[in-house]
């Protein structure tokens, strides 16, 4: 360690995390894939008709496929006893694509539940006529946004050095403050709590529609109710455990300066941070029951793979072309 307080940075030996996280993240991995790739099938080959939700809901399937691919390396990593073996531009790239995965997984789920909430509460929004183009436009600038929010990654190396073993962390705990630590720590938290601000919000105007609307004879209303509080279940299964653990540290980092009082904090974090990956393989049930078209569209496509004939399927579960509000589509 160096000996200016400010530049001291915490390595932490975790034989818990190195036992119990290879095979969490492997099963996540396994999962993930399945239901991601699953989910991209689904939206390939049996999207009768593209609407807004499902180009957010598409993006979300990408890159939760792609970042699923970063899992058996952080696998392999605990594995060694938190020893990185692939040199420093893999992981720099493994960094970020942990980062922007997190960050997409908030935004488009977050785009969803507005969409939800502008069908729903706001019919008459010039919004809901603008179309697929508009939904590709957000889409373009949430990609950039994740990338400006989380590039930085990519730019400098991320090694940490504790006995034998090079470490490739992000987040370790160093007394200093840099800018980038700053905002690399602010957006972590920030990207939590807005965006469930605004998921709670649109979850709360839609039951509250649901309450006045005496007539809903679909369920439509119902079914989005129940979908936008499965995204925020998501959010705070997936992603409130490692924001408060995180929180957790700054609080420690005013009144301590020791490695020693953060080890069981670092414990916590990292922990919690394999939730975040799990939001991976939830996001593909989310697909599922965001319509009853998607599941019964699903079901035909199993049915196809199993010789069945799906003459039998109800007319409702094709009629309204992966329709979840008033004829608009997941």
């Amino acid at each position: 360690m160096n000996s200016s307080r400010s530049d001291v940075c915490c390595a932490f030996d975790s034989p818990i995390l190195d036992r119990v996280l290879p095979p969490v993240l492997i099963l996540e991995f396994v999962f993930g894939l399945l239901g991601n790739f699953l989910a991209l099938w689904m939206f390939t080959f049996y999207m009768d008709t593209w609407k807004p939700n499902s180009v957010y809901l598409t993006h979300l399937a990408v890159a939760d496929s792609v970042v699923l691919f970063c899992l058996p390396f952080r696998a392999d990593y605990y594995w060694r006893g938190k020893d990185w073996i692939y040199g420093d531009i893999p992981c720099r790239i493994l960094l970020f694509l942990l980062a922007a995965n997190r960050a997409a997984g908030i935004f488009f789920l977050t785009a969803v539940a507005v969409d939800r909430y502008l069908k729903i509460v706001r019919p008459r929004n010039p919004i809901n006529r603008l179309g697929l183009g508009y939904a590709l436009w957000v889409s373009v600038g949430l990609w950039g946004l994740i990338f400006l929010a989380t590039g930085y990654l990519l730019a400098s190396e991320h090694f940490f050095y504790n006995s034998n073993r090079t470490q490739c962390e992000s987040f370790n705990i160093c007394m200093g403050v840099t800018p980038l630590s700053i905002w690399h720590n602010a957006f972590y938290v920030i990207q939590f709590f807005l965006p469930t601000a605004i998921v709670a919000f649109c979850t709360i105007r839609i039951t509250w529609q649901l309450r006045n609307r005496t007539l809903d004879k679909r369920g439509k209303i119902k079914r989005a109710v129940q979908f936008v509080a499965a995204v925020a279940l998501i959010f705070i299964t997936c992603f409130f455990p490692s924001t408060m653990s995180r929180i957790a540290v700054w609080i420690l980092k005013v009144w301590y300066d020791e490695c020693r009082h953060f080890e069981e904090a670092n414990l916590a974090f990292y922990t919690t941070v394999c939730f975040t990956y799990f939001n991976s393989v939830l996001n593909p049930v989310v697909y599922y029951f965001s319509s009853p078209s998607f599941s019964g569209s699903f079901r035909k496509a199993l049915n196809k793979l199993r010789g069945r004939s799906d003459d039998k399927e109800p007319t409702q579960s094709t009629d309204s072309n992966f329709s979840t509000v008033d004829g608009d589509g997941i």
